[in-house]
């Protein structure tokens, strides 16, 4: 599980960064107000892009996953994209079980006794996922893995590490930046 290297991954990642990265004053997910923001709907919103990010983290996947769980919102397009690259069933996680009709925190794919890989778009704090991991897993779901394209590397890794979850991202905040310091 490793970020993609050589021409493609550079360009992948000067991509996403051109795309995405956006300065000035952001209140995040987790109440940090930061200086820089990656707007991952700039990529999730380009087929071209979100084609491309699919591709790269097929790899990443681990073997014995069995279903993918988008999480709400950012993570749909993202597992979506993965799901339809590798065949995998999907299922989409709500922040929230619905009120009404199935009432579920989750969408599609069965998950009760399945091996599921978390999918996110960009990770923090990892916040989220260790909330959206503690609810498929009252659902019934093996959660041991966590995907996402950007890492900003401001202890996700570490909040989740510590929720059981190893987090594998395709890019970290600092492969972004290089990426484009080395155009």
């Amino acid at each position: 599980m490793t970020t993609p290297t050589g021409a493609a991954g550079a360009t992948l990642a000067a991509q996403l960064y051109e795309v995405a990265h956006l300065t000035g004053e952001f209140l995040l997910r987790s109440g940090v107000t930061a200086t820089e923001y990656f707007d991952k709907y700039q990529f999730e919103a380009r087929p071209d892009l979100l084609r491309q990010v699919a591709t790269a983290m097929v790899p990443l996947i681990p073997s014995g996953t069995q279903v993918l769980a988008g999480l709400e919102l950012g993570g749909v397009p993202v597992a979506t994209a993965l799901s339809l690259e590798t065949g995998l069933p999907l299922a989409l996680v709500r922040k929230q079980a619905k009120s009404y009709g199935t009432c579920r925190i989750a969408e599609g794919a069965e998950l009760s006794g399945l091996q599921v890989t978390v999918i996110e778009d960009v990770v923090t704090s990892g916040g989220q996922i260790v909330l959206s991991t503690k609810d498929l897993r009252d659902a019934g779901a093996n959660v041991s893995h966590a995907l996402c394209v950007i890492d900003r590397e401001t202890g996700g890794g570490a909040a989740l590490k510590e929720a059981a979850v190893t987090l594998a991202p395709l890019f970290r905040a600092d492969d972004l930046r290089s990426a484009v310091g080395a155009r």
